[in-house]
């Protein structure tokens, strides 16, 4: 199986290196995806089953570009307890790792309107590089190298504060190191997963009736790669319509838009422009979310807006 140059490029640069660190997806949208990051999230929306879904298609026009899908469930029990269920799949090139992980937390009141929980997340990780299909170019046409087909299990943890207008997160959803073999020619590659420490914040500011601002930021954190930092805006109009825009350092500007269709169900679009060299060769990123917040309480409840 051949493949063509920008392809080969592309692996070649993933693979040849001995030992690689593994990026967790990143989103642009991550206000609405809290809990894949963080299980203290989880429950946290009182009264309500919280159901999202979320789509990213990285560097559109590049052959083995990442792919990512998030599907993540979450509600709160009695006692202060909530419980969540979180599956991820991420795609590049031949490279293929899908998540399943189950979340619980615990919330403590600890000032008017104001909550702190502690969560953990337990799960495994599928990984599955086709690492065969890489094909060289000497005369024999062998395979690049073997195939790696293997499992590993991780929990995670993390702390969320928050009230109706205003939250901080810090979170670590992969403690545990995962190392993944293979075998190329005499010796073997390493492929490493390592772990992520996330932070996150947010504010609600009320500029009148109908408007309201939203800024918030994500930074992230790895051993061995530079630091990620997400600077967002939104504006949120008549509870109903939200717009804004984002700022990646040194990577990438984005626009935002979502919309609240039906009492519970909002469907959002984020376009990423990117601003390093690799944006000479694609049109962009584009991510997709719909999210489905179910009150089964009869409760009048604070307002919630992330």
């Amino acid at each position: 199986m051949k493949v063509n140059k920008f392809y080969i490029l592309l692996l070649f640069l993933s693979f040849v290196v001995k030992t690689i660190a593994q990026q967790e997806a990143q989103y642009t949208q991550y206000m609405y995806n809290l809990n894949i990051i963080n299980p203290a999230y989880a429950g946290s929306k009182e009264g309500t089953l919280s159901i999202g879904l979320m789509g990213r298609s990285q560097w559109m026009n590049i052959p083995g570009s990442p792919q990512s899908a998030t599907f993540s469930i979450h509600k709160p029990l009695n006692n202060g307890l909530g419980i969540g269920l979180s599956l991820l799949a991420d795609k590049l090139g031949p490279v293929n790792e899908q998540f399943v992980y189950a979340d619980v937390s615990y919330t403590l009141p600890v000032g008017y309107y104001s909550y702190l929980a502690f969560g953990l997340k337990g799960g495994m990780s599928l990984f599955d590089a086709k690492l065969s299909d890489l094909q060289t170019y000497l005369p024999d046409d062998e395979s690049f190298a073997e195939d790696i087909h293997q499992f590993k299990p991780n929990i995670g943890a993390g702390l969320f504060y928050y009230s109706d207008n205003h939250y901080i997160g810090i979170s670590v959803p992969n403690i545990l190191q995962s190392e993944y073999m293979a075998k190329e020619g005499s010796f073997y590659t390493s492929v490493s997963r390592r772990n992520h420490l996330f932070l996150t914040g947010g504010y609600v500011f009320e500029l009148n009736d109908r408007l309201k601002f939203k800024p918030s930021t994500m930074i992230k954190m790895t051993q061995g790669a530079p630091l990620s930092v997400d600077l967002s805006a939104n504006f949120l109009l008549q509870e109903k319509f939200e717009f804004g825009a984002s700022y990646r350092w040194n990577d990438s500007v984005s626009a935002l838009f979502n919309i609240k269709l039906f009492k519970d169900f909002r469907i959002g679009y984020a376009y990423d422009y990117t601003l390093t060299d690799i944006g000479k060769h694609t049109s962009g990123t584009h991510e997709v979310f719909l999210l489905f917040d179910i009150n089964n309480s009869f409760e009048i409840l604070s307002p919630r807006y992330f």
